[in-house]
């Protein structure tokens, strides 16, 4: 065995996992993490850190562009597998991990000709087919992550359910076959004053910046990193939109422009959009913003309707309840609960608490895995208080995104975000008292009435679901706000974009 193969082997023993979440794929993503976790596989929060990446979920055209600028910007080795289904999730890491340890797959990749006449992941977005209902323009660089050059060519696949279809839409296997790319590191993350909670990061003394150090969208430094996958380095289609003609920066980042910020002070005006795919991020939301300087002038939801994702993972028992389908109280509160505390998971990891967002996110997961409530209930208790009483997390998060219960009620707005009534701390401190009520439920064998029991995001209703008025609500919250205050509101309602497509029963029994 010669040196190459020693050490590829030896970097393939613990390879470093890029997660992206299409739409509908919570199920699969939430059997990835506990898959990496039983293996103590590292999640990557930027491309340039990454080995393998990861998609959970179905295929979607509009996620492509995104997908292979992230691919681009990971370095070699590395290796790419989709997950359709969770059962697939062991035997494609496994393959993901083979990839990466064979000198020999990466080199006939490496001669492998690429696919110039395939389907590109670049400018030409807007001529193929994206999701249905869908503009073909989100397809294009909503993610923010990379370049505007084509799509990944000869990199390794294996896929579930979908035949081999790469990153970038195109179809081949193997490993990767021209030079990494590495995009932007984030930087550090640290947060002074906070550490002594087990905090690393978060948004500041002055609340500016839940992940500011790794986020990045300060203007500067080729707009790095949306926090999470990072390599920003294009945001083509949005300099036409904005009144910079299409005059664009090389890489496809958009050319800022001068305008007045809401001091009558004249500064750069940068066009970025958040989403679809960043870390910790409700997986397929876009919002659009206008910045100036770190101060977020103008916000507006990307297109939210999906023709083809019709599992909301999270909602599934109040729509086979809402069929007739006979389901129980306490089977109910145990999906409630757990996505209550995936919601949790995400907002303490945005915040920069890493080690209680793995609290929480095992708390979930032992829940789903039908876990008694006795075994349970002390444990979640325990995390209740060490979150709720944190001090150092009360200033991090205080006075952002405030939100009275009289808005929530006239925005349509029900469940934990409508009660809260208050701030980011008032929202984490709701769901934190109902995971705890919820686990005390869980032996009830009650028929479930969707109307008197809320789904997870407020009351059900399939024709607006709860998560339609928290996704409205997002655009007048983040006006004003600072980027890294903006991620803290964004977690703090955390809207399931899955119950934005019409769910149906089939999808719900499945």
């Amino acid at each position: 065995m010669g040196l190459t193969a020693v050490l590829m082997r030896a970097a393939a023993a613990r390879p470093r996992v890029l997660l992206v979440t299409s739409r509908g794929g919570t199920a699969v993503r939430l059997a990835v993490e506990a898959e990496l976790r039983s293996r103590d596989w590292p999640l990557a929060s930027t491309p340039a850190g990454a080995d393998v990446m990861v998609v959970a979920g179905p295929d979607c055209p509009r996620l492509r562009s995104a997908l292979g600028r992230l691919w681009q910007d990971m370095p070699q080795p590395r290796a790419y597998v989709r997950a359709t289904t969770a059962d697939d999730v062991p035997a494609l890491l496994d393959a993901g991990r083979a990839c990466l340890s064979s000198p020999d797959r990466q080199r006939a990749e490496a001669r492998t000709p690429g696919c110039e006449d395939e389907e590109p992941s670049g400018r030409d977005d807007e001529h193929r087919e994206g999701c249905e209902g869908e503009h073909r323009e989100e397809g294009r660089a909503e993610s923010g992550h990379g370049r505007s050059g084509g799509g990944p060519r000869g990199q390794v696949h294996r896929e579930s359910g979908s035949g081999d279809l790469g990153p970038g839409g195109e179809h081949r296997s193997g490993c990767a076959d021209h030079e990494g790319h590495e995009g932007s590191s984030g930087g550090d993350r640290r947060s002074g004053g906070a550490d002594h909670e087990g905090f690393h990061g978060g948004p500041g003394g002055e609340r500016r910046n839940a992940d500011a150090d790794h986020q990045g969208h300060h203007g500067h430094d080729g707009h790095q990193g949306h926090h999470g996958h990072g390599g920003h380095q294009g945001h083509q289609g949005h300099g036409g939109h904005h009144g910079s003609g299409d005059m664009e920066m090389p890489g496809g980042v958009p050319m800022a422009e001068p305008g007045e910020d809401r001091d009558g002070l004249t500064l750069d005006r940068l066009h970025l959009p958040l989403g679809p795919v960043l870390a910790d991020w409700p997986a397929g939301l876009v919002v659009r913003v206008v910045l100036q300087g770190d101060v977020i002038q103008q916000a507006d939801l990307g297109e939210l309707s999906a023709g083809r994702v019709t599992d909301p993972f999270w909602a599934r028992p109040w729509i086979l309840a809402s069929a007739g389908e006979p389901v129980a109280v306490g089977e109910a509160v145990r999906r409630r609960a757990a996505a209550r505390l995936d919601s949790l998971g995400r907002l303490l990891s945005v915040a920069g608490w890493p080690a209680e967002a793995v609290t929480a996110r095992r708390l979930r997961d032992d829940l789903l895995e039908e876990a008694p409530s006795s075994v349970l209930l002390s444990r979640a208790e325990r995390f209740a208080r060490r979150v709720g009483r944190s001090r150092t997390l009360y200033w991090l998060t205080r006075g952002i995104g405030p939100v009275s219960t009289a808005d929530a009620r006239a925005a349509g707005v029900s469940g934990p975000a409508a009660r809260a009534g208050g701030d980011v701390p008032a929202r984490y401190r709701q769901w934190l008292t109902e995971v705890r009520d919820d686990v005390r439920a869980l032996d009830s064998t009650a028929p479930l009435d969707p109307v008197a029991w809320e789904s997870p995001r407020g009351r059900w209703d399939a024709e607006r679901p709860p998560s339609a008025a928290l996704a409205g609500l997002l655009p007048g919250l983040l006006v004003g706000a600072e980027l890294g205050a903006a991620r803290l509101v964004v977690a703090s309602l955390d809207p399931d974009p899955d119950e934005l497509s019409a769910p149906s029963l089939e999808a719900a029994r499945g």
